[in-house]
């Protein structure tokens, strides 16, 4: 980058995991509440602020780019651009890339760029024949028509409602839903379900000990219409163990499959925010950043095989600055699926994955445990999909802070068949 381009701070709801029926919160909601604490500690005006980037995968249709209308309600003014980005489970990172890209060409030198999602709030959707069988019904004039078309109508096959949030985690191209790419994965590198559910359990156990040592700072607490606070991530549980999680039954592939919901990541709500700032807006403000972000990189691979994303990604990023897996520090690898995580490393490990698929001469290399996911990650935290990109840059420069440790690695497995991943440094 020709550029420096610092991380100055960041904030996140906490992850509210998906209950019986919507949440709380609005996607809108989350990420005001989490971008007006953030703006409130800062040396400068909401107004101030260059551009305003939002990542959302799943926005209700009354959030028509959400961007614009959480700027607004930030207190940014109307002469502030806000905008909205989708790239699946990359949304949060893609807004921090394209505030990267205007930052680098001088477009910009402040911008708030973030992600959210309510996943609780996925619509129900009427079938094509329902739809077709309403718009039959406004067609007709007489009442003895309409009543003729009525007896037509048959509930249990047309009243079935299409769960949108089904479709959306469904790969249009291949047909395939996110948990059972996991499967192919799991297929592929001899991944059993003892393996998936001992690092589900592990991700509830880290996760539990990052709280209790104060290390997710970077939640601020939200407050809903009744007073209710909400102050960390719910769906992490302390009771987390192998016994219970051998109870539950496969999900994707319930047959021959080993991917179930507990060692998978939860269906969440929630936001994050990070405060970009180009040299010049530092200085201008005297601001005090956290790290910066070096480089970024986006790679495509088959749909059916999206787990492996981060590993097409983070690998030619490292090439590109003549590192390895062994020169990183600490590592945010979303878990979207154990099997997906577990796939990834296994991956890096494999010499014939890395001669065939990334070009190499051989394995790439090991991560160590102690330097992956350090805090927990989506198994336990959640993963509200266009929130999880920016969560994880943001955490990773959190847990380099405190380990003064340099060099991090963000990555993330997007559905479709895509990667994406950020290098980032500490500036300890």
């Amino acid at each position: 980058m020709s550029k420096t381009i610092y991380v100055v701070d960041g904030a996140r709801t906490p992850f509210l995991k998906a209950q019986k029926g919507p949440g709380p919160f609005a996607a809108s909601d989350l990420a005001t509440q989490a971008g007006r604490a953030l703006l409130l500690r800062q040396p400068f005006e909401p107004s101030d602020l260059d551009e305003v980037i939002l990542g959302c995968a799943a926005p209700s249709p009354d959030e028509t780019n959400i961007g614009r209308m959480v700027a607004l309600r930030l207190g940014c003014g109307k002469k502030v651009p806000g905008w909205t980005v989708m790239r699946n489970c990359a949304s949060g990172m893609q807004a921090i890339d394209s505030a990267i890209a205007n930052i680098q060409c001088g477009r910009s030198g402040l911008v708030l760029a973030g992600g959210v999602d309510a996943l609780s709030r996925a619509p129900l959707l009427y079938s094509d024949a329902m739809v077709r069988w309403f718009a039959g019904m406004m067609s007709l004039r007489t009442a003895g028509q309409k009543l003729q078309h009525f007896l037509k109508l048959r509930p249990a096959a047309l009243l079935t409602p299409v769960i949108g949030l089904m479709k959306g985690l469904t790969d249009p191209v291949v047909g395939l839903l996110m948990g059972q790419t996991a499967e192919n994965l799991a297929w592929r590198f001899g991944i059993d379900r003892k393996q998936m559910d001992e690092f589900a359990v592990r991700s509830h156990q880290k996760a539990l000990a990052g709280r209790r040592a104060g290390h997710l700072d970077e939640i601020v607490p939200v407050v809903d219409g009744s007073g209710n606070v909400y102050a960390e991530d719910d769906g992490v549980r302390a009771d987390a163990s192998m016994e219970g999680m051998a109870k539950l039954k496969p999900f994707f592939d319930k047959k021959y499959g080993n991917v179930t919901a507990a060692n998978s990541s939860q269906i969440t709500d929630g936001a994050a925010w990070v405060l970009l700032a180009s040299e010049e807006a530092v200085q201008k403000w005297g601001l005090k950043p956290i790290g910066k972000i070096v480089d970024s990189q986006w790679s495509g691979l088959e749909p059916e095989q999206m787990g492996l994303g981060p590993v097409h990604a983070a690998t030619p990023l490292l090439q590109r600055h003549g590192l390895t897996l062994a020169d990183v520090d600490y590592w945010e690898l979303n878990e979207a699926f154990a099997a997906q995580v577990l796939g990834c490393l296994a991956a890096w490990q494999d010499d014939a994955y890395c001669r065939e698929q990334l070009g190499l001469r051989g394995a790439f290399g090991k991560i160590a445990e102690d330097r992956l996911n350090v805090d927990g990650g989506a198994v336990s935290i959640g993963h509200p999909v266009g929130a999880s990109g920016a969560r994880i840059v943001l955490h990773l420069l959190q847990v380099l802070r405190r380990n003064k440790a340099k060099r991090g690695v963000a990555t993330i497995c997007i559905g479709g068949g895509l990667g994406g991943a950020m290098l980032v440094e500490s500036l300890n």
